[in-house]
């Protein structure tokens, strides 16, 4: 999970209520000459029916975490929908020579388009620009490469709007409550996207002046570190009215620790998407009320993505004969209130 760099962003919203990269993917191929009145020729759109077939090489980090099994899985389950998609998958690993060996591999391969979620963006960059270099052009995935020039595509999660879009909720609940506080459970500090998410929380906490962050502390991703974390922020604030966790495995510690302290005067809003997180604010007996996305199913939108590069082919929906230089996804809170149309994406 990273931010976005590239200036150019495309927001999309995933579920049932929304469109997805695949549905404007989904379009009726035509290449209709120009209209009497000068208008341009309709673009080659990619489509449902069988086309062109296209190899795809994915590569991916080790699948440690549950949002990283479910790029995994949407990856491979989008590839199925397709006949005339072969999906070449490698086993994936946090290692970044490993990586970059198994990358090469499919470069050699000679796949036509490469899918890549890199363990270390700026340690694969070199690997995505000999894959672009030998033609076969590179989708990045979510963790951003560092020059453009390594892919052809980027599309991912956009983590300031994560962090923005929780505040925003929170100030929502709270915006009429005299002196109400929040605290944060962040990710790694360590990383930019952990920052970014956090700066985001800050700006949207800005326009209600009755809201004080009084608490911050950084986890790891993971079930122990989101507990450890969470009993300290409960040890050291008797009383607050919101929490902000970054991340929903996370969470699943810091819920335990919520229940073992018998805490409920405040609400948590989580954060990725994950599925029990999603039942727990469908059955509304705990303090989890939303969860803001960042959406595995990128994954599936960058085997669209790629597909239709491996056809020449570009959008439905867009009069570019080609398809965008980046795409950003947009992080929905998820509540009570529509948290049916998103079940169905949750991770495990």
């Amino acid at each position: 999970m990273a931010q976005q760099v590239d200036p150019i962003r495309r927001r999309l919203l995933f579920g049932t209520a929304a469109v997805s990269a695949g549905a404007l993917l989904t379009a009726c191929t035509s290449n209709d000459s120009a209209s009497d009145d000068g208008s341009a020729e309709q673009a080659p759109v990619a489509d449902d029916k069988p086309g062109k077939h296209v190899t795809i090489g994915f590569a991916g980090p080790q699948a440690d975490h549950g949002w990283l099994n479910a790029i995994n899985v949407n990856a491979r389950d989008r590839a199925k929908k397709y006949k005339d998609v072969s999906l070449e998958i490698t086993e994936g690993s946090n290692d970044t020579a490993a990586q970059i060996g198994q990358i090469e591999t499919l470069i050699n391969k000679k796949v036509d388009v490469l899918v890549i979620l890199p363990a270390d963006g700026k340690a694969l960059t070199q690997v995505g620009l000999k894959a672009m270099r030998a033609n076969i052009p590179v989708i990045n995935l979510d963790r951003v490469f560092n020059t453009p020039q390594a892919y052809r595509c980027w599309i991912g999660g956009d983590n300031y709007g994560m962090g923005l879009n929780a505040g925003h909720y929170i100030g929502e609940q709270l915006k009429d409550k005299q002196n109400a506080k929040v605290v944060e459970l962040a990710g790694m500090d360590t990383l930019e996207l952990t920052q970014q998410r956090t700066k985001g929380f800050d700006d949207a906490l800005k326009n209600y002046p009755n809201i004080k962050k009084v608490a911050r502390q950084a986890a790891e991703f993971t079930v122990e570190s989101g507990q450890s974390k969470m009993a300290s922020l409960l040890q050291a604030n008797k009383q607050f009215d919101a929490l902000w966790n970054h991340d929903d495995d996370q969470g699943v510690g810091a819920l335990r620790a919520i229940e073992q302290a018998g805490r409920d005067e405040f609400f948590m809003v989580g954060g990725a998407g994950a599925l029990s997180a999603f039942q727990a604010i469908k059955q509304d007996s705990g303090v989890l009320k939303a969860t803001v996305l960042y959406p595995p199913t990128m994954a599936a939108s960058a085997i669209d993505l790629a597909r239709a590069l491996g056809q020449s082919k570009g959008l439905g929906g867009m009069a570019e004969f080609e398809i965008p230089s980046s795409i950003t996804l947009y992080s929905a809170v998820v509540d009570k209130a529509n948290v049916d149309q998103y079940m169905a994406t949750g991770f495990k």
